[in-house]
């Protein structure tokens, strides 16, 4: 038996009219403007719901995830890439023009959400654009997001409580990391999830925002897969294998300077031509034993979160919370936890 035809993709309903006025010299554009965006956050699942959107036949979303290109205000100097994310509009559009004619484009850049200027950018070039964000609890948010900025080089300091601690140093320049914009680790700003969702509120009517809680994604992110499809008017029934989201795990460093020598190697593996002769020659020659090994000698099993400094965190972002609650017309506070802290 023949499996059901899948509808055709709706006509696009998205403006883009706005792109020529920002283009500049563009003789043509390249490709079309996204027509939705998942926004973020970081460590929430938005890599496993772009894969799942990603097998939608009415969907294309590039190879390339995480351009990033409306969050010029939260640059960061990570390890340098050359051609690596798109600077210009027209790199930009690039990135969609192989879409097929009627399928619905978007694209999934989770550090919009904390950018002050992305929402406006989006909405100059792209009114009618869809807005997807998801939200974690906020202590196992920078728990995760902490960890993550260890492993990406971005943070040095291993301890998330002293990371936080130094957010009044870092906010005047000072215990920096190397190249690192301050933005990055100001990890209480990153929970300010009212001000974040209001902003996008501000310039989109809120019928084209969809706000996702973590908990419901892990849970059942199938039936939430199929609810964002709902919400982007395409087949929500089309076949979909499932991807899990898996929090964000990941091993813990024993050693910030073998740590580094280990990136140092992998970005040589991933981008040969940019890497130093003597790096190269050992990220290609060593055998996969070394390489196991060393593995062992600079990462382990990742400790369970300091319940102590969790609570103190709940603590602080009760507040958040609660007025996130109110925002959402969700109870929050319960499904977090926050009611006995």
């Amino acid at each position: 038996m023949s499996a059901p035809a899948v509808p055709p993709a709706p006509e696009r309903r998205f403006a883009s009219a706005a792109v020529a006025d920002h283009a500049g010299t563009l003789d043509a554009t390249p490709g079309p403007m996204p027509d939705f965006f998942i926004i973020g956050h970081e460590k929430c699942g938005t890599t496993a719901l772009y894969k799942m959107l990603r097998q939608h036949p009415q969907i294309f979303m590039p190879d390339y995830k995480e351009p990033r290109f409306f969050s010029s205000d939260l640059r960061t100097v990570e390890p340098k890439r050359p051609g690596n994310r798109p600077r210009t509009l027209e790199q930009y559009l690039a990135l969609f023009a192989p879409a097929a004619p009627g399928q619905l484009v978007g694209e999934a850049s989770p550090q919009y959400i904390r950018s002050p200027g992305a929402a406006k950018r989006i909405a100059e070039l792209q009114p009618q654009a869809r807005i997807i964000a998801i939200l974690r609890e906020p202590a196992s948010f920078l728990n995760t997001f902490h960890s993550q900025a260890v492993h990406s080089g971005l943070e040095t300091e291993r301890d998330l409580g002293r990371a936080i601690a130094l957010e009044p140093e870092r906010r005047a320049g000072r215990s920096m990391p190397e190249n690192v914009s301050p933005s990055w680790l100001m990890y209480s700003e990153h929970v300010r999830y009212v001000e974040q969702i209001r902003r996008f509120h501000a310039q989109f009517p809120v019928e084209q925002v969809l706000v996702l809680i973590y908990d419901d994604y892990r849970r059942e992110n199938e039936r939430t897969a199929r609810t964002v499809m709902r919400f982007l008017e395409v087949d929500a029934d089309a076949p979909l294998e499932p991807i899990v989201t898996k929090g964000g795990e990941q091993k813990a460093v024993r050693f910030m300077p073998l740590h580094k020598l280990s990136r140092t190697v992998k970005l040589a593996r991933e981008k040969p031509q940019n890497a130093k002769p003597v790096v190269r020659a050992v990220a290609t020659l060593a055998p996969r034993r070394a390489q196991v090994l060393w593995k062992h000698l600079v990462y382990t099993q990742p400790s369970a979160p300091d319940e102590r400094l969790m609570l103190e965190l709940r603590r602080r972002f009760k507040p958040e919370v609660e007025a996130l609650s109110d925002y959402l017309g969700r109870d929050l506070v319960s499904l977090w936890g926050y009611d006995g802290v």
